[in-house]
């Protein structure tokens, strides 16, 4: 019979309950989870653990931020959606750096794989499943709570509603800025030999363009999949 191989850290339960319950629970499930770890030796009060991203992303303002030489970046394995629809984001590379949740008395810290990219973005950084999966951490985002084990028992970390909606609006607004959108195509349209160097997005395989008016009176169009009806 076949041995069981146990991950690292999987023996430690991690359950919520009552004592988890925020006093007041806003719109469960709307806001997201963001937490303040510290990567490197900075506390980033803005990173966003995000269960439903394949990747660990960062943003080379935030390597300029944590004072990280450009020069240590690698080549990343290519590029990724979902940040602006119908887009293909290009990394400009990839990093590994030290994570650590908890206090003093009791932390974790793993070294995680950080796609880099040059554009805005709402947070310091992105932490997905591999994220998760490293810390074998645990989410819940009724409470926006994380939770993972630690070398003293379980590590809780807690987010508020308030800072969770502050970043919510502000990301809602950079994701529909049809103005940032323009600007990079325009920078890619300049310079295309810098595409992959600044970050910039392609279009994604499976678009097409439509024209807002009917009439294609002003030359607006909207970049939709090719699989949707323009109506």
């Amino acid at each position: 019979m076949a041995v069981p191989q146990y991950l690292s850290w999987s023996s430690t339960p991690i359950t919520f309950d009552r004592e988890d319950h925020p006093d007041n629970v806003v719109a469960p499930g709307i806001y997201p989870l963001v937490v303040d770890p510290i990567i490197v030796n900075t506390r980033l009060s803005k990173v966003l653990m995000d269960g439903g991203s394949s990747l660990n992303i960062i943003y080379l303002e935030t390597l300029d931020l944590l004072g990280i030489d450009r020069r240590r970046l690698q080549p990343s394995a290519g590029g990724f959606h979902g940040v602006v629809p119908g887009k293909k984001a290009l990394p400009v590379g990839r990093i590994d750096l030290p994570v650590c949740f908890g206090t003093a008395a009791n932390f974790r810290k793993e070294t995680l794989t950080f796609e880099v990219v040059g554009f805005q973005g709402t947070y310091h950084a992105i932490i997905g499943r591999p994220g998760y999966a490293k810390s074998m951490a645990i989410p819940n985002y009724t409470y926006l709570k994380l939770k993972m084990p630690g070398p003293k028992g379980v590590i809780t970390v807690s987010s508020s509603f308030e800072h969770a909606y502050e970043c919510d609006e502000y990301g809602e607004a950079v994701e529909n800025s049809t103005e940032l959108v323009a600007k990079l195509e325009a920078l890619a349209a300049e310079a295309p030999e810098l595409k992959c160097h600044a970050g910039s997005f392609e279009p994604a395989e499976g678009t097409k363009k439509i024209p807002l008016d009917p009439n294609n009176s002003d030359g607006k169009v909207q970049t939709i999949s090719a699989d949707l009806d323009p109506k």
